[in-house]
């Protein structure tokens, strides 16, 4: 245990959660301080007033804190893991499936990171939460509770700046034959 800013935080076994990384495949990925993490409000007036899935999913805006208590979550860590995929898809439509089974690898990885002794394991999906072929709309009435998941635009994370700032490729896509680069966040305490 170490005092962070006024608060005792786990010590975190990089090299050991690293082997939990690669034995689930994830092997791009690099650390990052929370703080580091870009929270902004204009993320969510993205989700507000552009996004379809806005009020339609219970991982999604208007369903989750707002960015002031988005903001306070990434400060009551003291690391976070960002992992990188990069992927090509013939149709818009087939990223839902591939999104859908990494998001259910990283639940599972979220689960042994806490088994390992991280208590605060908590994963950010890549994408919105796809978990289901179709969403209740709330988080009262999920029935994926366990493992649904918000992604980090979900929380007010301005992605671009933060994988940006560790070196980490992204552009604004003009075709959907382009190759995307997506980003799920794990925090770590």
């Amino acid at each position: 245990m170490t005092l962070n800013a006024g608060r005792l935080t786990k010590i975190i076994d990089h090299g050991k959660l690293e082997k939990i990384f690669d034995v689930f495949g994830f092997t791009d990925y690099r650390w990052i301080k929370p703080p580091n993490i870009e929270v902004a409000h204009w993320v969510r007036f993205k989700c507000i007033f552009g996004c379809s899935s806005y009020g339609k999913k219970g991982t999604c805006p208007p369903q989750v804190p707002s960015v002031e208590e988005c903001r306070a979550f990434f400060n009551d860590y003291s690391e976070a893991v960002i992992f990188h995929f990069a992927k090509k898809v013939e149709k818009p439509k087939d990223r839902v499936p591939w999104s859908k089974e990494v998001s259910k690898k990283l639940i599972k990885l979220e689960r042994e990171v806490f088994w390992s002794g991280y208590h605060k394991a908590f994963v950010l999906f890549m994408d919105e939460c796809r978990l289901c072929n179709e969403c209740t709309g709330t988080r009262e009435s999920c029935i994926n509770k366990d493992d649904a998941r918000p992604g980090p635009e979900s929380l007010a994370v301005d992605v671009f700046s933060t994988v940006r700032s560790v070196g980490y490729p992204i552009e604004v896509l003009k075709n959907y034959d382009d190759e995307m680069n997506r980003y799920a966040f794990l925090m770590v305490e």
